[in-house]
């Protein structure tokens, strides 16, 4: 795993968070998913962020990640 990794988290609020890899506080916090994208490669140019896809469904797993 690269450091310049970063994460795109829905958060509780309903707002989404930009975390890098180990950190306990968001480096950003975003009303809306495009935006957070976009600040996460702000914040790690030329790295495409792992956005984060739950989907509630009763196969698979819940919890998948994807590249932005």
């Amino acid at each position: 795993m690269s450091k310049r990794n970063v994460y795109v988290e829905r958060r509780t609020q309903g707002d989404y968070a930009v975390r890098k890899p180990g950190a306990e506080r968001a480096s950003a916090v975003e009303p809306t998913q495009a935006k957070a994208i976009e600040r996460a490669r702000e914040i790690s140019p030329g790295v495409a962020p792992d956005v984060e896809r739950v989907r509630h469904t009763n196969r698979g797993k819940p919890d998948q990640w994807r590249k932005s």
